[in-house]
């Protein structure tokens, strides 16, 4: 018995000294008398929630990345899409600190062939399902104890990731027709192929193949921007701000919030109405008001012009159609018959267009080519070539000075007429490229950003752009003097990320959509919500100008 008491105590002895030489090590002692004698002359209330919460807490192990989840998910169009969920280690438990949920987009246009709309759903369905395991499987495996705050050590990761399967996919031999590496051909009009000479004027530029898309791409994407909402969440700022510091390397003293385009009329290019050069109508408030007064008097415009649509000869279901992009559906026979229309329901507000609010029109002019006539058709049965778009547009901001942005004027293979209606109109309006603009990927390796002359570009965050794209893509725009225009994709999810990206990188617009649908209502909302935070922290900069140039370029 007394032997064994003795063992008894030298195994106690010996763990009371492993254990002193253990906290002794980590300084445990010195710190609890710190932070005894730091808190005793307060008192806190709640003694150990303030030992615990706001001393202890900040000499703990950084959390770091422990599982990815990747999930299939429905977006705000009822396709399906991907979710990315991140847990961290936190304080040695795993933790869910956030989740992303990626908008797609469609490269048809909407006059495009069913079976071509078909191939796009089946395209779509199998990279989500090839994005999902992805996510799960080895992106979860190389993610694994990275620092969340490290943007670009993780967009390192996966671009690395994303070249090896890009090689995978080229060694392979594609034999089925449809494979959700590219992206579905646009329909073309019956007749010619596209850039055959016509038999009249200049023979067009053939329509530039759509550019590939590597299946599975979402999981890029939503990875990356995941590991951003959690770096801020880690970090205890809004996105906006990590933003801003991955950036600029330092949080700005005062941000300035991007004017929103937003959409009050969607017209259908298949409607039975003649017009065909405009799909969106926008509104942009001038910069003397606040975010939340913009959106209001647009608020009053969009009803007034609804009150002003309603007729005996209109169905209720012909006025209260609400589009994928959240406005009313609607038609026209002429271009002056829209603006004269909204200029009836502005001056019913009281409100003059160019003085009050500024309007941008969306032409999509990539639809609008008959490549059998070579022409553009901006009217039903009305034709006109790509010097003619240019001289009809110098004329339509003659007649209409309050226009001051055009998207997408015409198609990207018209080199030429974009540089001479930027030479004609560069210091009357923007001339933006959308989907005239090539994909995020090529625009970042071409560093003199290889897009017809244009006063900027909008960016989407869609496929495998990553958070460390975009922040190097605006930094080439900004010194080039072009403007970043961040834009709501066609199947937008209800993830508002989108608005906290547009304003750390300074985007001059935002282009979110119209204002019903709760995916795009809710990005509106995460604006206002900044707009305030900003105010009330005293960092909102409210004194900027828009300026034209004849170069098409613009200046803060």
């Amino acid at each position: 018995p007394d032997s064994e008491g003795g063992d008894r105590a030298s195994e106690r002895r010996r763990l009371q000294r492993e254990a002193a030489e253990y906290y002794h090590g980590l300084r445990v002692p010195e710190r609890m008398e710190d932070a005894l004698n730091a808190l005793f002359p307060l008192p806190p209330q709640d003694l150990y929630g303030e030992l615990v919460a706001n001393y202890f807490s900040k000499f703990s192990k950084a959390p770091v990345i422990c599982k990815l989840v990747g999930r299939k998910v429905i977006d705000g169009v009822g396709e399906p899409t991907l979710e990315v969920e991140i847990y961290c280690t936190v304080k040695n438990y795993e933790k869910r600190i956030c989740s992303s949920v990626m908008a797609t987009h469609s490269q048809i246009p909407e006059n495009s062939l069913p079976e071509t709309i078909e191939a796009d759903e089946r395209e779509r369905n199998d990279s989500v399902y090839t994005a999902v395991e992805w996510v799960s499987d080895s992106l979860n495996t190389m993610l694994r104890d990275l620092d969340p705050t490290d943007q670009c050590q993780a967009d390192k990761i996966l671009g690395q990731e994303k070249e090896i399967r890009e090689e995978e996919e080229s060694a392979k031999v594609t034999t089925s027709p449809a494979s959700c590496r590219s992206a579905a051909t646009p329909k073309q009009k019956k007749g010619r192929k596209p850039g055959k000479k016509v038999s009249e004027g200049t023979p067009i530029s053939p329509a530039e193949p759509a550019e590939p898309v590597l299946c599975g791409s979402l999981a890029i994407g939503g990875t990356s921007l995941a590991i951003a909402k959690a770096g801020a969440t880690i970090s205890r700022v809004p996105l906006y701000l990590h933003t801003a510091l991955l950036k600029h390397k330092e949080t700005p003293k005062e941000i300035t919030l991007p004017l929103p385009m937003v959409t009050v009329l969607y017209c259908e290019k298949n409607s039975p109405t003649k017009l065909k050069l405009v799909k969106e109508v926008m509104l942009i408030p001038p910069v003397e008001l606040s975010l939340q007064q913009g959106i209001e008097i647009v608020q009053e415009i969009q009803k007034e012009m609804t009150r002003k649509m309603e007729s005996p000869g209109k169905t209720p279901s012909s006025l209260k159609r609400i589009s994928h992009l959240g406005c009313l559906i609607t038609g026209y026979d002429s271009l002056e018959q829209v603006l004269l229309q909204l200029q009836a329901a502005c001056n019913s507000l009281g409100l003059e267009l160019g003085t009050d609010l500024y309007l941008a029109i969306n032409c999509a002019a990539h639809e609008l080519m008959d490549y059998d006539k070579g022409k553009y058709e901006i009217l039903t049965g009305t034709f006109k070539s790509p010097d003619e778009m240019v001289a009809m547009y110098v004329e339509m901001i003659k007649n209409f000075p309050f226009i001051i942005a055009l998207i997408d004027p015409l198609r990207k293979e018209d080199r030429e007429q974009w540089s001479s209606i930027c030479r004609a109109l560069g210091s009357k309006c923007f001339l933006v490229a959308e989907d005239a603009a090539t994909q995020i990927s090529k625009l970042k390796t071409d560093q003199n950003i290889n897009i017809q002359m244009c006063s900027g570009v909008v960016l989407k965050y869609i496929n495998q752009t990553t958070v460390s794209d975009l922040i190097e893509l605006t930094g080439i725009l900004d010194g080039q003097r072009h403007i970043s225009i961040l834009g709501s994709p066609d199947r937008e999810s209800s993830d508002e990320s989108l608005v906290d990206l547009a304003v750390g990188l300074g985007a001059r617009f935002l282009k979110l959509g119209g204002l019903s649908r709760g995916e795009r209502v809710a990005k509106y909302n995460r604006l206002l919500a900044i707009e305030e935070e900003l105010a009330a922290n005293g960092a909102l900069r409210t004194s900027f100008f828009l300026t034209f140039f004849t170069e098409c370029t613009f200046q803060r």
